[in-house]
């Protein structure tokens, strides 16, 4: 058996998974963010061709460069320089959204081995862009190739692709769980799988712009920023996911609104009135006219059907009930809940937990809450990797 998983190809975890949609490398700020709201998608894949020049074999050099997503518009329309004119902004090139971290998207062979793929991620890779076979003609193809590119389905070279994230590896692997004992069974102490000098983390009245550079690194390392109160216990979460699920115009939460109101902003049943209100003051406090009328201008068009920030994306989140930590202040709105683990809690357990909430990590905490830590996929990944060299 565990040599049969060692020979296990990459094409594997890619069954079943559906085409990207790709995004043209000359597309604008606007355009990416057009994109993502009316396909619907968490990220695009933004593809770098040159359709003028196409070999004998009906070839073009295509290479996923980055992707992009609401959050990374977020973060960008959140600088000082963009706050007051937001429609300029939109017109800057959506190179700009990719995170300038290297080897964020990867490029893999179907036939690549389960291994490398692993080790790819454990370099830094978030998505591996794997070619999946496609019923379309030959034909077909070429026409696509020399079209223009635009946001439909990433098909380039006769082939369309999709992509395998740490998620994927992960769910792959619990389903052999077995394989790995007595490992997963294990407290994640015990297997040096807390972090606990890499948190990401803001006081609960520190100003959410403070949180912005924390914000996209979290977005670079698939984790969350923590919120903590001044004893050091966690109260919640500023996370690039749930920001994901939100409008654009969130930008104007972050630069006016505390660390805590910006969970209460975001979080489930939209925006509370009263925290809508500061901000139309503070932005006009701060001439940011163009970006209060965007604000107006969308949150009059989404509350009216439901809210900034959807509600019923337990789908593409995960959340739930168990395994969370819920906000303890006073002062806070709404409860902003954060997925919590402890110390002594196993590793399969802690890995069900986060596969469950379509999370990526777990805050892990003492017994009265206070935040000691964070464990990762990419940490598991190293764990199960060790494994794998040992079975070799």
């Amino acid at each position: 058996m565990a040599v049969n998983l060692l020979a296990r190809e990459v094409s594997d975890i890619c069954l079943g998974k559906p085409a990207l949609r790709a995004l043209p490398v000359t597309a604008t700020v606007g355009e990416a963010l057009s994109a993502l709201k009316r396909l619907g998608e968490t990220y695009l894949s933004v593809w770098s061709c040159d359709h003028s020049k196409i070999t004998a074999g009906g070839s073009v050099d295509c290479r996923c460069v980055g992707k992009v997503c609401i959050t990374d518009v977020i973060c960008f329309l959140s600088r000082e320089e963009n706050l007051k004119s937001p429609a300029t902004a939109l017109q800057a090139s959506a190179t700009v959204l990719i995170p300038k971290v290297p080897g964020i998207v990867r490029h893999l062979e179907p036939n690549a081995s389960l291994l490398e793929a692993i080790d790819l991620i454990l370099e830094g890779a978030q998505n591996l862009v794997i070619p999946i076979q496609t019923r379309r003609s030959a034909s077909n193809s070429r026409r696509n190739l020399q079209q223009k590119p635009s946001f439909n389905f990433a098909r380039h070279n006769h082939r369309e692709y999709c992509w395998v994230t740490q998620e994927d590896i992960i769910r792959y692997l619990l389903n052999c769980i077995g394989l790995f004992s007595p490992t997963p069974a294990s407290p994640i102490n015990a297997l040096n799988l807390i972090d606990g000098d890499n948190i990401l983390a803001v006081n609960y009245d520190d100003p959410a712009a403070s949180a912005l550079p924390l914000i996209s690194q979290a977005l670079a390392r698939q984790t969350s920023v923590a919120v903590v109160d001044t004893d050091g216990k966690l109260i919640g979460e500023i996370s690039p996911f749930t920001l994901n699920s939100c409008d654009e115009t969130v930008a104007a939460a972050i630069a006016t609104l505390s660390a805590g109101d910006l969970m209460a902003y975001i979080d489930y049943g939209g925006p509370p009135e009263d925290l809508v209100q500061l901000m139309k003051e503070r932005l006009e406090q701060r001439n940011c006219g163009a970006l209060l009328d965007l604000m107006e201008e969308d949150y009059s068009t989404i509350s009216s059907s439901s809210s900034l920030c959807s509600s019923s994306s337990d789908d593409e989140f995960g959340y739930g009930k168990s395994g969370r930590l819920g906000g303890n202040s006073a002062r806070m709105v709404r409860r902003s809940e954060a997925i919590v683990c402890h110390p002594w809690s196993s590793l399969v357990a802690v890995m069900i937990q986060a596969l469950a909430h379509r999370s990526s990590y777990a805050w892990v905490v003492e017994e009265e809450g206070t935040l000691m830590g964070i464990v990762t996929f990419a940490g598991m990944l190293k764990v199960f990797r060790e494994r794998l060299n040992s079975m070799g």
